[in-house]
């Protein structure tokens, strides 16, 4: 496996269960100018699929797939609820709220539900790597903290956006709320992405690389006493 195919593949997962979902309901809203309620229809439906074959083929459901698909059922239906603008910018803030407490709920069950979006991107597809994270998840509790760490961040985070977007909602004229909320959504992902890697990626790296480095040491020591 080259090394662009193995980038290819971290980011996989984060893209097709996040971003694509995520990205495609400010594009058919912005770019395409289509109603809420079909943006988030149709940005529903790879969440869908992912959700639908991971239970067919996989025998489990994709969480983050599937929490994005719950999301955007629910804003459906509030969509045929509200008339309200403020009412309107408050509802957006619903996706933040929901996998904030889902995010929150995960870690105090110690099954963090971040670990699927950020493994990808410290194993590298590195087959090594990926070897010395299922050792460390199953016999370090240093590194299942770290874990726990990471995606607590980010519950945090997205809650605290959420907090922030309802009182501006209804505090803050709607027309500077409807560009604002996405400075404030930026702003929060933004010292998200800070926080958890100084405190927990950074950490959990410098743990897997001296993991994989310790067990090739020691493949390599008894290579040279068989031989």
């Amino acid at each position: 496996m080259t090394t662009k195919t193995s980038k290819q593949n971290s980011f996989r997962p984060l893209i097709m269960d996040v971003a694509v979902p995520v990205g495609s309901y400010y594009l058919f809203k912005e770019a395409f100018g289509t109603s809420t309620f079909a943006a988030l229809a149709l940005s529903s439906v790879v969440p869908a699929v992912r959700t639908v074959w991971g239970v067919v083929k996989e025998r489990k459901v994709n969480s983050l797939a599937g929490l994005i698909l719950v999301v955007n059922v629910v804003s459906l239906t509030l969509s045929f609820l509200s008339g309200d603008p403020r009412l309107m910018l408050a509802k957006d803030s619903g996706v933040s709220s929901v996998i904030g407490i889902a995010v929150l709920v995960s870690v105090a069950m110690g099954r963090p539900m971040m670990t699927e979006a950020f493994k990808p991107f410290l194993t590298r597809g590195d087959a090594a790597r990926e070897a010395a994270w299922e050792r460390l998840a199953a016999g370090s509790a240093a590194f299942r903290r770290l874990e726990r760490v990471f995606s607590a961040v980010w519950g945090v985070a997205l809650l605290a956006e959420c907090a922030a977007r309802i009182v501006g909602a209804y505090t803050v004229p709607v027309d500077t709320m409807v560009w604002l909320g996405s400075v404030i959504l930026a702003v929060a992902i933004t010292l998200a992405l800070f926080v958890s890697r100084k405190v927990a990626a950074e950490p959990m790296a410098r743990m897997l690389i001296a993991e994989a480095n310790v067990t090739a040491e020691t493949v390599r020591d008894e290579i040279a006493i068989a031989a």
